[in-house]
């Protein structure tokens, strides 16, 4: 999936709770940001889930 570069203007208390989240998640501010945004499409249906990939193991080549 391509990323896309987007400024983005937020209030200062909530990029403070934000990265104190983001913290506790052991995230990026900006891997939280995107988790809470698809996190929010996913619950109204607004997106379709990803699917699943499968792990393959190299071993089992």
């Amino acid at each position: 999936m391509a990323k896309k570069a987007y400024p983005l203007r937020i209030n200062e208390e909530i990029l403070t709770a934000m990265q104190h989240w983001a913290d506790d998640e052991l995230r990026s501010l900006n891997a939280q940001i995107e988790y809470v945004l698809r996190d929010a499409l996913r619950k109204t249906g607004r997106s379709k889930p990803r699917p699943i990939e499968p792990i393959i193991d190299p071993e089992d080549d």
